[in-house]
């Protein structure tokens, strides 16, 4: 019985000792948890649950669908704005963020990117963000801070660690150097001061040996990043596919919108201007991209359209006039065989005429001289032109442009006479600018007939140029008129400095050979057929020089024999040759 008895008892004590043990364990984890709590200051406690609402979670996602990175991050505006690490961005083509509720949200567009520091700023869709208030000045050197983690429906447990040293960066901003052990699942978590203000943003640490340093990015470097209108050539957003934000300056805006234009796709483009528009409804410049994409696709009413829309809020309805008339000029040089009467040139006048109304400047009545033209009113078009020449636009260019009026009318001496005129706008020695204008009156003095003249400006033309910008067919153009000219010599040099630029060209190959003959030069004309044969030996041209050269030089049996061939080939000179060399 003692036995039983002495069991029992052993069993009470066992069980006493048990409940004990536990007793102790849950009062030793309570006084942890309240340790954890009670390490931020106490007024801290009415803080840690709001700014927990402005933290989340960051995932991005290729193309394909697949996840490629993931990050925390905090908003830094109510409207929605966040920042974050800027790594995962890289190849993205989409990304959402999870919030303290546990909620889902699209990323919208990126506002800017810093590689060199790893941050991103971008704008997220939520209805009400619930952001993190900034800290008016850095954390100083020796001072707390609180490191507050995602967490979702509850309160977090901030982590303590103190700012060994701040570093100014940029002028204004700190770099922070932290007595805080992290791990790299917090990378982008915000710092906050005993004030609940964030200071930072938790960066990658540079390796894993000081496992109780830690690094932060200034909060307000983040926050304050924006795009300009350069950003689009940034290596940072050339290397992501989540769509751009619109700058907050208007000029940034319509330069980013210029580079748009060419770097992003037809689809993103078309979406990244209507942001340009709902941001700056009363600037033009959104419209004239927006009318722009539609006249790609061939859509000119929606153009058309969009374009009334401009005029109507524009501000400077002087340019969106001016615009319009463009575009319908444009219209009619490119595809004036796709009808849609409402741009026809008469309307393209009146938009013009409308501009210059509003706003009298030179551009618009060059505007207006130009659907003339096109509308080929040569004669009321030469007149505009000749007005401008006194304005503040470049009178050597009106000169020209209505000396191209006077050759339509078929007037050459009236054209030559505005083209002297052209040209007098330019002293001996002639500088570059005065070249197209050279160059044209040479066109026309050698059509005029008026052959050492043209040559006269060919070669005041060739000395203001290199040899690159020449080519083959500007010696051939001036060979041409030297022959004409009877100057042989000449001729025959810049005909074979056409081939040797164009070596393959047979317009130049043929007219090498013609003046090789003419000149007696019939050794090189032998040579010139056989080059031509080479190049095309099915074509008539090569056996009819190589047979009229060998029958010159005394060689008629094979120079009759490829005249022939020649003939056979469809040449309808070579007969003529045939009966005078057969004699």
């Amino acid at each position: 019985m003692r036995n039983v008895k002495y069991n029992k008892n052993v069993m009470e004590i066992m069980k006493n000792k048990a409940s004990i043990s536990t007793s102790s364990a849950l009062r030793t984890m309570v006084l942890m948890l309240f340790c954890l709590f009670t390490c931020l200051p106490s007024h801290a406690q009415s803080w840690v649950k709001k700014a927990s609402q402005g933290v989340f979670t960051l995932k991005t996602f290729g193309a394909d669908g697949q996840l490629i990175g993931s990050s925390n991050g905090f908003f830094v505006s109510d409207e929605g704005d966040a920042v974050s690490c800027y790594t995962p961005f890289k190849g993205a083509s989409r990304a959402v963020i999870i919030d303290a509720q546990g909620k889902e949200w699209p990323v919208e567009y990126m506002m800017g990117a810093n590689e060199m520091y790893d941050v991103a700023k971008f704008r997220v869709a939520a209805k009400k963000a619930s952001s993190l208030t900034m800290a008016a000045t850095a954390a100083a050197a020796g001072t707390a801070v609180w490191l507050l983690p995602y967490a979702v429906k509850k309160a977090p447990v901030c982590r303590n660690g103190n700012v060994s040293s701040a570093d100014v960066i940029q002028e204004k901003y700190t770099y922070y150097t932290l007595s805080l052990k992290s791990d790299e699942q917090w990378v982008g978590l915000p710092l906050l001061n005993d004030d609940g203000q964030v200071v930072g943003m938790l960066q990658p640490a540079a390796d894993n040996k000081q496992a109780d340093t830690s690094y932060a990015i200034d909060a307000r470097f983040a926050a304050e990043l924006r795009m300009t209108g350069l950003s689009l050539n940034s290596a940072a957003m050339r290397q992501t596919s989540i769509p751009l934000a619109v700058p907050d300056d208007l000029q940034d805006a319509i330069l980013s919108a210029y580079m748009g234009a060419s770097s992003m796709s037809t689809e993103v483009f078309a979406e990244y201007i209507e942001r340009f528009i709902a941001k700056f409804p009363n600037a033009p410049e959104g419209y004239e991209y927006r009318a722009r994409l539609a006249i790609s696709k061939g859509d000119y009413a929606a153009a058309d359209a969009t374009m009334q829309e401009a005029l109507k809020v524009s501000e400077k309805k002087d340019d969106t006039h001016y615009q319009l008339a463009q575009m319908m000029l444009q219209k009619h040089l490119q595809h004036a065989d796709v009808p849609y009467e409402p741009w026809s040139l008469e309307h393209a006048l009146e938009h013009a005429r409308a501009a210059y109304q509003l706003n009298g400047i030179s551009v618009y009545r060059l505007q207006e001289a130009q659907i003339l033209y096109a509308d080929k009113r040569y004669a009321e078009a030469c007149d505009v032109y000749l007005a401008l020449t006194k304005s503040d636009l470049k009178p050597a260019e009106q000169y020209l442009s209505a000396a191209q009026c006077k050759l339509q009318l078929k007037d050459s001496e009236g054209a030559l006479a505005l083209l002297d005129s052209a040209v007098n706008q330019f002293s001996r020695p002639y500088v570059k600018t005065a070249a197209p204008y050279l160059l044209a009156r040479a066109q026309v003095r050698s059509e005029a007939g008026q052959y050492r003249p043209a040559v006269a400006d060919f070669n005041e033309y060739e000395q203001l140029m290199t040899a690159s910008q020449l080519g083959a067919h500007f010696y051939y153009v001036r060979e041409q008129a030297e022959m004409k000219g009877h100057l042989f010599q000449q001729a025959l040099d810049d005909i074979r400095r056409a081939v040797e630029a164009a070596p393959t060209e047979m317009l130049y190959l043929t007219e090498r050979a013609a003046v090789e003959l003419r000149l007696g030069q019939t050794d090189d004309a032998l040579k010139s057929a056989e080059a031509i044969i080479r190049q095309e030996p099915d074509a008539s041209d090569g056996y009819l020089f190589l047979g009229l050269a060998q029958c010159v030089k005394g060689m008629k049996q094979e120079g009759l024999q490829n005249l022939q061939k020649a003939k056979e080939l469809g040449d309808e000179q070579a007969q003529q040759f045939i009966e005078k060399y057969s004699k």
